[in-house]
């Protein structure tokens, strides 16, 4: 699903316009992003956790060549799901 159909989606479901609703969507995601940015963890209780987690820099190859390459430590963002999110999708 695209953005522009979770858009469409959530416009039709709570009877509003596409264009209110991208920006409802927008400012959710941004919020989201500003927060993971800061190190705070983001809980949508019964969907899930939004937090950040440190990768150590390691060692891997170029797919082109197979030349060694370092890969720098990074700070990723990770997605756990909630218990109702996660029942919903075994169903």
């Amino acid at each position: 699903m695209t953005k522009a159909e979770l858009v469409a989606d959530a416009a039709a479901a709570a009877g509003t316009t596409k264009a209110a609703t991208e920006k409802v969507l927008n400012a959710v995601l941004e919020s989201i992003e500003e927060a993971l940015v800061k190190g705070k963890n983001v809980t949508l209780v019964g969907f899930g956790t939004f937090t950040t987690a440190s990768r150590q820099s390691r060692e891997g190859r170029n797919p082109k060549t197979g030349a060694k390459i370092k890969i720098p430590k990074a700070r990723v963002a990770k997605f756990r799901p909630g218990k109702k999110l996660r029942e919903s999708v075994n169903k």
